[in-house]
């Protein structure tokens, strides 16, 4: 009959030791590696959700404007939109600009009821920070359609294009009609008087 084996030998207990001190490292590696990989994933995907944020409300902006738009493109580009009734904090019918800052080359959402650039202190605004190093940001427009073309450094640009945006028809003035001036015709009347001798001749009857 065959002895019974009770326990491992100190050998055994050694070499198993030595083998999860070479298998345990590279694991764990892999570990903060995958864990590394998730954060960066999850960063990104976070700012892709406000990338998309941003995109979509210039997309309303511009999609739910009467048409009026001033756009201004230089060293300080920007886009004014005077009145859409898109807003992001519950007000009706606001205007907004987006705009490219100098510091930081920000490009910032400004939102108000009734307000000029730059603005007051008594001028009632929110003002929020979208993207940051813009290099592009670039608004054309025809007849009925808006493009909008924005790029932040080392990135990729990023295009769209709003349709059905007329831009408001001009009311004509009325030109007030001028007034002829009536000639009066002055008639000169010319009285024909016959003249009458000095001495009237009187008849006597005897």
């Amino acid at each position: 009959m065959g002895t019974k084996r009770a326990a491992f030998t100190l050998i055994e207990v050694l070499i198993a030791i030595a083998l999860m001190g070479l298998i345990l490292p590279p694991l764990y590696k892999s570990v903060d590696l995958l864990r590394d990989s998730n954060d960066q994933l999850k960063e990104h995907l976070e700012k892709s959700k406000v990338e998309a944020k941003a995109l979509k409300a210039l997309f309303l902006d511009i999609a739910s404007s009467d048409g009026n738009l001033t756009i201004t493109n230089g060293e300080f580009d920007r886009l004014c939109i005077e009145q859409t009734r898109h807003s992001l904090y519950d007000l009706f019918h606001v205007k907004v600009c987006w705009l490219v800052l100098r510091e930081g080359h920000r490009l910032v959402r400004v939102e108000g009821k009734s307000f000029h650039l730059p603005t007051g202190l008594e001028e009632e605004t929110y003002t929020d920070t979208v993207f940051r190093d813009m290099v592009l940001f670039d608004i054309t427009r025809d007849e009925q359609n808006v493009l909008v073309v924005l790029q932040q450094k080392h990135k990729e640009p990023v295009a769209f294009l709003v349709e059905a945006v007329t831009a408001p028809k001009k009311k004509k003035t009325k030109k007030p009609l001028k007034k002829k001036k009536a000639t009066a015709t002055v008639t000169q009347e010319t009285n024909t008087s016959t003249p009458t001798s000095a001495s009237d001749t009187n008849t006597t009857t005897s």
